[in-house]
């Protein structure tokens, strides 16, 4: 539609120009006159252009009066960037990041760093993640002790490749064992306190109040 608005505009100008030119000939009598008359000076292009500038200033005006919330709607829409997505609590009203980070500020030697492992694996499989890094802390001198270093072994489970103790290849592997241990031989039972576990993970009975106190930090840091 635009198209054919600007190619009427210019089959008219150019019309009016030729009556004209005809007119001027016809009442001289005189080519002379016709030969002064340069039409190489007719710029038609600019012609064009200027045409084509009022058939844009036609559709705009046309467009605003057909959309008269437009500009409203546009102002109104909210960019991309400011959406705040959705806050998601997975422990006692902290973020999976918050409850890492809250987990680092406690966990030294070999352990400091891995909160998030400890926080997003425990949460998975449904064990609580201040309970199973309590007992590593606990277990490994807060991640100083030898097989905790050497064998990656962080819960002082019996095995084989350490010693009389289990060895992992990894940290990451170490966690993950203690984790899925913990949760396979005390969760699955019913055993989910520090109290209940105690009583089958140690063998003295002042390990439950040495667990809670470290739980005790771990929630303060």
């Amino acid at each position: 539609m635009k198209r054919q608005k600007q190619l009427s505009y210019i089959i008219i100008a150019v019309g009016i120009l030729m009556i004209s030119a005809g007119m001027v000939f016809q009442q001289d009598g005189s080519e002379e006159l016709l030969q002064k008359i340069d039409f190489q000076e007719i710029n038609i292009k600019n012609m064009a252009a200027s045409v084509n500038m009022l058939v844009q200033d036609e559709d705009e005006t046309t467009e605003t009066k057909e959309n008269p919330l437009l500009t409203e709607i546009k102002m109104e829409t909210a960019p991309a960037s400011v959406i705040i997505p959705p806050r998601v609590e997975v422990y006692e009203g902290m973020t999976m990041e918050e409850l890492s980070e809250k987990l680092n500020r406690s966990l030294g030697g070999i352990l400091a760093g891995h909160g998030d492992i400890i926080a997003s694996h425990s949460i998975e499989i449904g064990v609580d993640p201040f309970i199973v890094a309590a007992i590593m802390i606990h277990e490994t001198g807060n991640g100083t002790s030898n097989i905790a270093r050497s064998c990656y072994n962080f819960g002082g489970q019996k095995g084989s490749g350490c010693g009389a103790y289990k060895k992992y290849d990894s940290v990451e592997n170490g966690l993950i064992g203690i984790m899925d241990n913990l949760y396979r031989n005390y969760y699955a039972h019913g055993l989910t306190t520090v109290e209940s576990i105690g009583r089958r993970y140690a063998e003295s009975g002042e390990w439950p109040a040495k667990i809670n106190w470290y739980i005790s930090k771990l929630k303060a840091a």
